[in-house]
């Protein structure tokens, strides 16, 4: 019972990991600090799916199965957990792509978010509305 469990939070942290790597951008957007951990979450989600990398997390997953006596999986979490629940089975280069898009989406939008407060939080530099313009008169 106890490695069902272990089991079943590596699958919770797969996939709040991978709603980091793939959402947290957008949050981001409201918790700028956030961004580096999304930048480094979609930089593994991106070398493990390009080099083929094993996940460790996969690896606590596929042990603790083991232990619990549960038969193993084939393949990696996205092909047992993700496959078929987000995307069609069998369409895993248009998924990649489409979640390719959505992260950098999320990026452009972080983006025009920190210009924006960026100006908002900065002195106008208008001319009529300068300090120095109106001491002047």
């Amino acid at each position: 019972m106890f490695y069902e469990a272990v089991a079943q939070v590596a699958v919770g942290l797969h996939f709040a990991f991978l709603a980091l790597g793939l959402l947290g951008g957008f949050a981001a957007w409201r918790w700028p600090w956030l961004i580096w951990f999304q930048v480094a979450a979609a930089a593994w989600l991106l070398l493990v799916v390009a080099a083929s990398l094993p996940c460790p997390l996969t690896w606590v997953e596929d042990r603790a199965r083991a232990h619990a006596g549960l038969p193993a999986h084939e393949g990696g979490f996205l092909a047992n957990h993700v496959a078929g629940l987000f995307y069609p089975v069998g369409h895993e280069r248009a998924a990649q792509i489409v979640a390719a898009l959505v992260v950098l989406s999320s990026w452009a939008g972080f983006a025009v978010a920190r210009r924006r407060r960026r100006r908002a939080g900065s002195p106008s530099r208008s001319r009529r509305s300068s300090p120095d313009r109106a001491a002047r008169r």
